[in-house]
């Protein structure tokens, strides 16, 4: 708990910090009206995935041109920009008229989250390198506190019955939220150039495409859970209307604990160890899930959000102070292929979820999840700069 300390002592790890909430505030505000979506546009779970597919693409799009972007903006300005432009296209999907006006936002809507999600975490990356503080964690810890907040939307979805005037407002908020915050970070433009001439030998490479490997599992499985658990909950449980959405705010608490415990544990255990723990615990949290019982589905969800709270900041920990390789580059090399796991995941379920069913889908990620684990005991993590 001393990063949450930290953060919530210090205006500016905490902006930073609230980066991080924005991003799930979209994403969690998404999840929940994607079963509206989907019956207002009258289409198919393959064809939902396909317009997920959109989504990922936007990320996928903006990645080759990010790190440059962000070296030459800076980590503080990328972060804000971002921010503005993911606000605006925020609207886009919940208003989309057509399945084909939907599929164009949910792109655009795709390409400012990829930039945000790397700009932000460099941001961290830079700002504790240069403070010497570490709350990697606990940042992310906000976003999952992001996701909790947009949940418990999902229980004034029948009081408001305006998706429009409900995404509209929030984004309004964190606009300006955000627009208050900016000037604590927004100077900050990092140690790329200074980084620049660092050798990038073949044995780092191949570390960090283990990294990323795990990066994308452990994201896409956390993507899954939050475009699918709604659904889950709804036709595979038979859950109440009214609850449908728990599992989703279960997982997203969860997390939340999770990560704001993380930089205590990885601090006693070291990395390895916590992320054998993690994801020893998310193979767990499947087995749970796949019971097909609101309560035991519940407790799945739960645990899947303690097992993959901090697996992924201990990813961008490790990448972060990998020796001969900027902060930045390796943050954003893990951050891309996440993310990129976050958002393909999800529409690969789709497919299988209407040939098959959600169960189907769900037990892959419970065979994926033991891969986690697998590849995490014969991983060889790369010699730390620190």
């Amino acid at each position: 708990m001393k990063s949450l300390l930290l953060i919530l002592s210090h205006k500016k790890y905490f902006a930073a910090a609230f980066a991080f909430a924005t991003l799930n505030f979209w994403f969690g505000t998404w999840a929940i009206y994607i079963p509206t979506v989907k019956d207002k546009l009258d289409i198919s779970k393959d064809e939902l995935g396909i317009a997920i597919f959109f989504l990922a693409f936007g990320v996928f799009a903006v990645l080759p041109f990010a790190s440059r972007i962000i070296q030459r903006l800076g980590a503080g300005k990328s972060t804000w920009y971002a921010i503005i432009a993911g606000c605006i296209c925020f609207i886009f999907p919940l208003s989309a008229p057509s399945y084909i006006s939907l599929c164009a936002a949910l792109f655009v809507f795709g390409l400012c989250n990829g930039f945000l999600d790397i700009a932000m975490n460099s941001l961290v990356s830079e700002i504790e390198t240069i403070d010497r503080v570490q709350f990697m964690s606990s940042a992310h810890g906000f976003f999952s506190l992001g996701g909790v907040c947009a949940g418990l939307g999902s229980f004034f979805i029948p009081l408001i019955d305006n998706p429009l005037l409900h995404v509209a407002t929030l984004s309004m908020v964190l606009l300006a939220v955000n627009f208050f915050l900016k000037n604590q970070y927004i100077s900050i433009e990092g140690s790329i150039k200074e980084k620049a001439s660092a050798k990038f030998g073949i044995q780092v490479f191949k570390a960090m495409i283990l990294l990323s490997v795990i990066s994308f599992v452990a994201m896409g499985s956390e993507g899954a859970i939050i475009d699918w658990s709604t659904l889950f909950m709804k036709e595979v449980v038979k859950a109440p209307e009214q609850y449908i959405g728990v599992g989703f705010i279960m997982f997203s608490v969860c997390m939340t604990l999770g990560r704001f415990l993380g930089d205590g544990i990885s601090s006693r255990v070291g990395s390895r160890k916590t992320l054998l723990i993690s994801s020893s615990v998310s193979i767990l949290a499947y087995v749970f899930i796949l019971q097909e019982h609101q309560i035991f589905s519940v407790i799945g969800f739960s645990l899947g959000g303690l097992g993959f709270s901090v697996i992924i900041p201990e990813l961008f920990r490790i990448g972060g102070k990998m020796k001969d390789v900027p902060a930045s580059t390796g943050v954003s090399f893990i951050a891309g292929s996440g993310y990129l796991g976050f958002l393909f995941t999800p529409v690969i379920l789709g497919f299988i979820a209407e040939q098959y069913s959600l169960t189907e889908s769900f037990s892959l990620m419970f065979v994926v999840a033991i891969a986690m684990l697998v590849a995490i005991i014969f991983a060889k993590f790369p010699p730390s700069n620190h």
